[in-house]
Parts: C-alpha cells; sequence; structure tokens
C-alpha cells in the first residue's frame, strides 16, 4: 500500500490503543515521512534527526489516549513534532552573536555578493541555494528558541498566520509580534555581516 498517502483511520488508532504491535510498525511507516520533514526542517543544527524522530514517535505513542479529535490526527502529530523540535531548541540554548569569522570562505563570499536582505522574508535571500541556506541556518543561532521557530513557519514554510496559531496554540498578535522581533534580528545581524565583508574584502 501507499504509506505516505493512506490517511490514519479511526480503526487502526483503536488497534494501537489495543496493543496490536503490526498496526503500531504500520502507523510508524504512514506517519514517517511525515515526522521525518518536520525534524529536518526545524531541529537544531547539532541534533541527529534520527535520534529526534524517535522522541517524536515516543510521544505519539504515549500520548495516543490524549486525541479525540476533531482535527486530522496528522494535525496532532505535526504539533507534537514541531513542539518537540522547539522543546530540543530551548534545551540547547544555542542563542549568541553571530560573527564574520564563523563563515567559511564560500559563505564570506556569497554574503559579499549576496543581494540586499529583506528583513520581511528571509527566504528573500539570492544566489546558490545551498550557500543561502548555510548563512541563513548561522544567522539563526542569534535568536531565541521561539522566534527561529515562527520564522520557519511564516517565511521558510509560508504558513500563514492562523496556521501557526493551530499548531503552537497561540494568539495571532504573538506570532505576529515575535516574527516583528525575529525579522528585525535577522536583518541587524546580516547587517553586521555585510559591514564585516566589506571592512575585510
Amino acid at each position: 500500500m501507499d504509506t505516505n498517502h493512506q490517511p490514519v483511520t479511526p480503526d487502526i488508532l483503536s488497534a494501537v490503543r489495543a496493543g496490536d504491535e503490526a498496526v503500531a510498525r504500520e502507523l510508524v511507516e504512514m506517519l514517517y515521512p511525515l515526522v521525518i520533514s518536520i525534524v529536518r526542517r526545524h531541529r537544531p543544527r547539532l541534533e541527529a534527526e534520527e535520534d529526534l524522530s524517535q522522541e517524536v514517535f515516543l510521544k505519539i505513542f504515549t500520548r495516543l489516549h490524549q486525541y479525540s479529535g476533531p482535527r486530522a490526527f496528522e494535525h496532532w502529530v505535526s504539533k507534537i513534532a514541531i513542539n518537540t523540535c522547539y522543546d530540543r531548541l530551548r534545551r540547547q540554548n544555542t542563542r549568541k552573536v553571530m560573527s564574520f569569522a564563523e563563515l567559511d570562505t564560500e559563505e564570506a563570499q556569497f554574503l559579499g555578493k549576496a543581494e540586499r536582505f529583506d528583513t520581511n522574508s528571509p527566504a528573500s535571500i539570492e544566489g546558490t541555494p545551498g550557500l543561502a541556506h548555510e548563512v541563513l541556518e548561522k544567522l539563526f543561532t542569534s535568536l531565541k528558541p521561539k522566534e527561529q521557530m515562527i520564522i520557519r513557519l511564516l517565511d521558510l514554510e509560508e504558513k500563514t498566520v492562523n496556521e501557526v496559531c493551530a499548531l503552537l496554540d497561540w494568539k495571532a498578535s504573538r506570532v505576529r509580534v515575535t516574527a516583528m522581533r525575529a525579522r528585525r534580528k535577522l536583518g541587524q545581524a546580516l547587517e553586521s555581516l555585510e559591514q564585516s565583508t566589506v571592512l575585510l574584502s
């Protein structure tokens, strides 16, 4: 069967709750593409994706009795995965001031040639996609964990404010204010790096 597209039915959940191990393995296979995609987008840079995915699945199965709808089961799983990544970000507490010395040669060259950064949309960094991603990931370390999460959801995954509110159980005003502050910080961090690039060029 196509485990990537088959929806999780109430019968499957009932069987898992009843202790059917075969169905539990089937459920893992069905949910794995969703979970791993979220983990890859939101995990802390130094966190192994498989370890974090296992933690997500552990929470899913230990909290399965808490799910009662009405939202789709996949939405409930997404909330667990995103919040697990958020918790890991908070525990690592990697917030710091980004410095030019942390960039490798290619990243520094890319930054020197990049067009002006749009603080309203970090995804707008132009240039080689791989280098843009690496520079952006390093810039993210200057943000608080909640700010990183909001920017990833709104600007990189292009979710709406309402969708983010549903995933994180936040009010819309909190999402908007957090995003505004995070974008301003990213803009300031990039401006500082650009100035360093000019001085060293």
